[in-house]
């Protein structure tokens, strides 16, 4: 991935997230693996980090996997960027990892679990290759370095 090139020093950098299954109960859903935190923190987490990365975000939970599709083709032409937790799809949803491989924009795959340190069948990720980087473990801060990771990939040097 490249910087942007002459990009006006206005532009701010649109990143769409995407939050898949079951993450919309998060704080009561098994809280020695996802904490206490609730996906209303998270995003309030994520819309404080992109305004200091000067970063225009949109955020997204479906716990339908199909609609993790259709928004990764609409928002392409909006998004420069995405950051995505698809759940349980990670491991086994050929179609979003076909969908993001076919969208040609970067996408940030996050995990507040350390995937590889759970069950076998969680250990796996079909979208990792297709994705510009792999986020995981870091409960919400996760979510907030792949912003950072976003903003240096995509905002032009100033």
């Amino acid at each position: 991935m490249t910087k942007q090139p002459n990009l006006p020093s206005t532009y701010r950098a649109r990143i769409f997230v995407i939050h898949g299954p079951n993450l919309n109960l998060l704080g009561t859903r098994d809280p020695e693996q996802y904490g206490t935190l609730t996906l209303d923190k998270v995003n309030t987490s994520i819309r404080r980090k992109a305004r200091e990365l000067n970063l225009e975000t949109r955020i997204i939970q479906t716990n339908h996997e199909g609609r993790i599709i259709d928004l990764l083709h609409r928002r392409r032409k909006w998004a420069d960027g995405f950051i995505i937790n698809p759940g349980a799809f990670t491991h086994y949803s050929y179609a979003i990892r076909d969908a993001i491989e076919a969208i040609r924009i970067p996408v940030v795959e996050v995990h507040l679990s350390n995937i590889y340190k759970r069950e076998e069948f969680r250990r796996i990720s079909v979208i990792k290759d297709v994705c510009a980087a792999q986020i995981f473990g870091k409960k919400g801060e996760s979510y907030l370095e792949a912003l950072d990771y976003l903003a240096q990939h995509l905002t032009p040097n100033p």
